[in-house]
């Protein structure tokens, strides 16, 4: 029964996917016009058995594909068009021609019609749809790690400092890209005739969510710099860092986004610009190398620190003085250690993606779906909810409640005063 469901789900979707493209795409009079040409000169051409003359299905034009002279009680098979969005071009459509020479009518509105269902692998978009399930999954699972992340930040006045002002913008860029990556899923990708339209707001909304994304790195290099920069240095102010930090971690995606939709808005071709600018293209290598950037040198960072704070926990105790690392510097260098490689695990296999058919492309897109969308659940269980301070913050804030909520003795004396 389920299966019958989604099959049928899939084949409402097809009917959407038509009737949404049925507006867009190539030159339809032309199309016609060649249509009309092919069936003029073919003369009463039928397909089928025919052995005596009989009744028959006059050839026509059904919007998409030019249908030849059909001999009665039998189809006739075309290949899929290959400018309708989701058909496989090497899987054939066909029409069925009735025992009384009339083209098969939909029962729903009494219409001639012809099957285009054929034209879409059912079980390719299943699949899809599982991979899409993955991401709505996991990005909204992540947004509500992160909001409650920012909400134990926030509210624990104790842990403000350089580093938590940092995580906090860190999960906020999260907090707003998986909020804007579950409305793409739950109200993009379903909307066909959004896709092929492509308005302003759809591109806004493209734009906004890739500049969110790169947000994500920009504050995962300024962790890194941080990180770096507090343990290398002895002398620094924190506070001119963090400020420098924020202007660097907001604004130079931007610059990067404004490039970046400056070039594909007024470069980009008309196949470029279609489906809200999803489709991939050469311009998304904007968007990548500084992501890549960032990655290699918070690697670089990383390796350093990494030299650091051994020099410093090998040396004589006599050497170390209080110069050693802070634990919670060692906590944060372990968190941004795991996550920094982790954050970009879906860019360092970009080049690496199987073409379309292979065998590892299913488990390509499964670990993509997986990297991109927990992203946040990683970031939210590494720098809080795993962090040392936020847990004795939260384990005082509960013993504070469990003692407060505890029923007080009261002592008294009692005076007895007698009238007898």
């Amino acid at each position: 029964m389920s299966e019958q469901s989604s099959n049928s789900s899939s084949i409402g979707s097809t009917a959407a996917i038509a009737e949404s493209v049925a507006e867009s795409g190539p030159d339809f009079d032309a199309l016609r016009a060649a249509c009309n040409a092919r069936l003029n000169g073919s003369g009463s051409h039928l397909l089928g058995p025919s052995p005596e003359p009989g009744p028959f299905c006059p050839g026509t034009f059904d919007g998409w594909l030019c249908w030849p002279d059909t001999a009665a009680g039998t189809s006739a098979y075309e290949l899929c068009p290959d400018f309708i969005t989701g058909f496989d071009p090497t899987r054939y459509a066909h029409k069925e021609c009735g025992s009384d020479g009339e083209w098969f009518k939909h029962p729903l509105n009494n219409k001639t019609w012809s099957n285009y269902t054929t034209c879409v692998n059912l079980d390719d978009l299943e699949w899809k749809h599982n991979v899409n399930l993955i991401y709505e999954v996991g990005y909204g699972i992540s947004l509500l790690a992160i909001l409650l992340s920012l909400a134990i930040l926030g509210y624990f006045k104790t842990l403000k400092c350089a580093r938590i002002t940092l995580h906090m913008n860190l999960f906020a860029s999260f907090a707003a890209n998986n909020s804007l990556w579950l409305l793409w899923y739950l109200m993009v990708m379903p909307n066909t005739e959004l896709l092929q339209d492509s308005p302003a707001r759809c591109v806004a909304l493209h734009i906004n969510l890739h500049y969110f994304l790169l947000t994500n790195y920009s504050w995962m290099l300024c962790e890194g710099f941080y990180l770096h920069t507090v343990l290398v240095s002895a002398f620094i102010s924190e506070k001119r860092l963090v400020k420098w930090l924020i202007a660097f971690g907001w604004g130079s995606p931007a610059v990067v986004i404004f490039v970046y939709s400056m070039a594909r808005g007024l470069g980009g071709s008309a196949d470029q610009k279609i489906h809200c600018w999803m489709s991939p293209t050469d311009y998304d290598n904007i968007l990548v190398v500084p992501v890549c950037i960032s990655m290699f040198l918070n690697l670089l960072f990383l390796c350093n620190i990494v030299r650091v704070v051994l020099l410093k926990l090998n040396a004589p105790a006599s050497i170390q003085g209080s110069c050693g690392p802070s634990r919670t510097v060692l906590q944060a260098f372990r968190a941004t250690l795991l996550l920094v490689p982790l954050l970009g695990l879906q860019y360092i296999v970009t080049p690496f993606r199987p073409a379309p058919g292979h065998p590892w492309e299913n488990t390509y897109e499964i670990i993509s779906a997986f990297t991109a969308s927990f992203q946040g659940l990683c970031v939210a269980t590494l720098f809080c909810f795993f962090n040392g301070e936020v847990i004795a913050q939260v384990k005082r804030k509960w013993r504070m409640l469990c003692f407060s909520n505890r029923p007080r003795t009261n002592s008294y004396t009692a005076t007895q005063v007698s009238f007898f």
